[in-house]
Formats: C-alpha cells, structure tokens, sequence
C-alpha cells in the first residue's frame, strides 16, 4: 500500500522511489544527532525503514523514518524539514501523517530521542519517560 496525504501544494508518501538521498543525506550528514553520517549508512537506513517524504510538487522538502515491527512500537528517527520550508506547519503535518498512518494503528508505544524538539512531539502526546530507570541504552560512538 501507498500511503500518501495531499495538503495544498505539498504531498507526504511512503513511496521510497520519490525520496531524493541527495537532500536525505544532505541534510542529515549536518545534523547533531548523526554527524558525518556516511551516504552508504542513510541508504541502509532507508532500506530497513518506513519513511515518510514531504514534497513541495517534486521537491523534497522534508524526511523522517519509522523503525518498527508494524505490530507493536515504532522509533521514530531523522525527522527534518529543510530550512527553507521550517515554519510553514509542515513538521506538524508530517509527524500527524505519521501517526495517524493506518499502518501504524495499535502499536503500543512509540519512542524518539530529540534536543530541541520536545514542544513539537508533545503535540502529537509523546512525554519524557515515566520510569527512566528501566530504560537502557548501549551507544557505540557518537558521531561518524
């Protein structure tokens, strides 16, 4: 299935063969949480993900990427708009399409790591932890 929502001039799809990995890795090989990340890592990445594109007509304007068992959780990860386009609504728009994607109805948790964005994500009910204590992590290095 081709999930796709049409607002005005914009378009977000789950069509892999629109995503431009030119603005992808773009803009993702600058952004604090995976700095210098290699081409060949965001293809991979891509591989082993839903994502979503934003579109102004044919350009790609935005990106983010769902990790997930389609059944149960889903991570969200790489959610960005180009500066160019930020404060138009489109990062609401995108993360509503996400969530509302009938693919994703009854997952029982859904979980993201953000620095600055936390007034956009408690929107759509995301909250810090409730018991970070049973939470845990293993990070290999931190940047590429």
């Amino acid at each position: 299935m081709v999930y796709e929502i049409q607002q005005g001039d914009y378009l977000i799809s789950i069509d892999k063969r629109k995503l431009n990995i030119e603005v992808i890795h773009g803009y993702l090989k600058n952004a604090y949480w995976c700095k210098n990340k290699p081409r060949s890592l965001v293809e991979k990445s891509i591989k082993g993900s839903i994502c979503f594109g934003v579109y102004h007509y044919k350009k790609q304007v935005g990106f983010a990427r769902v990790i997930t068992d389609s059944t149960t959780f889903g991570y969200l990860a790489d959610v960005f708009i180009v500066p160019e386009y930020q404060g138009k609504g489109l990062g609401k728009l995108l993360i509503k399409t996400i969530i509302e994607c009938p693919d994703f109805q009854g997952f029982r948790s859904w979980s993201l790591a953000t620095k600055d964005a936390h007034g956009l994500y408690a929107k759509f009910g995301f909250k810090e932890m409730d018991n970070p204590k049973i939470w845990m992590r293993k990070v290999n290095f931190s940047e590429y």
